[in-house]
């Protein structure tokens, strides 16, 4: 029947359409955190769709997509810098690790993914029943640090508010979330896919050093 072949037409172009919204929107929400320094996956994509002129939420990608076209930006645009910033703060990332050692330390988000760049902080997860062990710790190593809340997924069904500590170090920033103990056997959801956290360890950072510098990544 006609109608039912335009109406279906329709769908096709409403669908076409909104995948290339998506796209755009990726990409430039991705240009937004390459260049301006904007860290927030939700904050880039509202700015972007402010910038294009979008409304329609339909349109707005999801945090994978906005990741994949980040690191076809970092490539096609950063590519002499970006492995030098990156292994900087793979190997302040390791000191860190050592630093923190006591609270079973593992080095999470941009620099671990490969993502980070110029403007990236390192980010990190402790372990401890006691959230203000981390802040006498500090204290004690004569480290001002800035005290901030953030909200993590545990799973599917738990959500937890944990102190987080604000601070610098090797002329970079670091993010230090506290955890519970036993979230050291369990990684919270990442906020990107919902998956749980890609996450590693001191000795799983000298590993892929190791292999940074056998490729000659880290000589600048």
């Amino acid at each position: 029947m006609p109608g039912t072949r335009q109406f279906a037409h329709a769908q096709v172009h409403a669908q076409t359409r909104t995948r290339e919204r998506r796209q755009r929107l990726a990409h430039e929400a991705a240009r937004l955190m390459a260049e301006d320094g904007v860290r927030d996956f939700h904050q880039a994509k509202l700015k972007a769709a402010r910038r294009l002129g979008f409304v329609d939420d339909a349109a707005l990608p999801r945090n994978r997509e906005i990741e994949d076209a980040l690191r076809q930006y970092q490539r096609l645009f950063h590519a002499d810098a970006k492995p030098a910033e990156l292994h900087r703060r793979r190997e302040a990332a390791l000191h860190a690790l050592e630093f923190f050692a006591a609270f079973a330390p593992r080095l999470v988000g941009s620099v671990l993914e490969g993502t980070a760049d110029a403007h990236s902080q390192v980010s990190l997860h402790l372990h401890s029943d006691d959230p203000e062990s981390i802040a006498r710790f500090l204290a004690e190593q004569g480290i001002p640090a800035q005290s901030r809340s953030r909200r993590l997924r545990l799973d599917r069904q738990r959500d937890l508010d944990v102190p987080v500590w604000l601070f610098a170090a090797e002329d970079l920033a670091f993010d230090v979330a506290v955890l519970p103990a036993d979230c050291e056997r369990q990684a919270p959801l990442s906020g990107i896919d919902e998956r749980p956290m890609r996450r590693a360890s001191a000795a799983q950072l000298r590993t892929l050093l190791t292999a940074e510098e056998i490729a000659g990544y880290g000589d600048g």
